[in-house]
């Protein structure tokens, strides 16, 4: 990614926005941020001129001999693994003209997603607006029945709302019970929505897939957890 963005990530990451992830050449440098805001940064050769600036500013830099956030394939699970090929796009096609899938929610670093509502005619424009590595899930279409969206509201926990304006525009929102006024009122005024309950493992995607490189081989480390479609191959 150019470096503009990468500063901008580090930074969303140290103001705790919401977004992480890690930024790495593999064998050549890597940033971390931790939870507590503490940086790791990892180089192959020493940066004795950048410690002696970074001191200047008044921070105080310790070597470590790793980062407590390096990748550990063991972390990340052994998910269910789609690349977001032409196949998959193919099906996708198949499963929206059938009015199956409706919406794709798309997760371009940990913490941050967008959502994009599914026709034939937008399909191509969806895929060539995708972040590179992005984390990909099918859902049906969204709801018209406003009334019954709002009558689906729990009496307490978290819920992840997803609603679509009067422009056509995709939002989406996640609040425990003390936010539930605010969100009921948002979907109220859409034209279309849906609430997601906002615990992992539950309202699972139709489909999961992590887009791939531009030579077709999927580099992203995530692995999503897998959808029943998913293992089923009915996409």
């Amino acid at each position: 990614m150019p470096l503009r963005t990468a500063l901008e990530l580090v930074r969303a990451m140290l103001r705790d926005n919401g977004a992480w992830c890690r930024l790495e050449v593999e064998d050549v440098f890597a940033v971390h941020v931790g939870w507590d805001q503490y940086l790791y940064i990892g180089t192959n050769r020493p940066c004795e001129e950048a410690l002696v600036r970074i001191r200047a500013t008044g921070l105080f830099p310790e070597r470590l001999t790793s980062s407590p956030y390096d990748f550990d394939p063991e972390d990340e699970g052994a998910g269910f693994l789609r690349p977001g090929d032409d196949a998959f796009w193919d099906g996708l096609g198949a499963a929206v003209a059938s009015g199956r899938a409706g919406v794709l929610e798309e997760t371009f670093v940990e913490g941050a997603t967008r959502w994009h509502s599914l026709t034939l005619g937008i399909l191509g424009s969806v895929r060539a607006g995708l972040a590179p590595r992005a984390r990909l899930a099918v859902r049906p279409p969204l709801s018209s029945d406003i009334d019954a969206v709002l009558a689906s509201f729990p009496a307490d926990g978290l819920v992840e709302g997803v609603w679509q304006d009067k422009d056509g525009r995709l939002h989406s929102a996640t609040c425990d019970e003390t936010g539930f006024p605010e969100l009921a009122s948002r979907i109220s005024a859409a034209s279309a929505a849906v609430l997601l309950c906002g615990y992992e493992g539950e309202d699972l995607p139709l489909y999961t897939a992590v887009m791939p490189d531009n030579d077709g081989v999927v580099r992203a480390r995530w692995r999503p957890a897998p959808a029943a479609d998913d293992q089923s191959r009915k996409l």
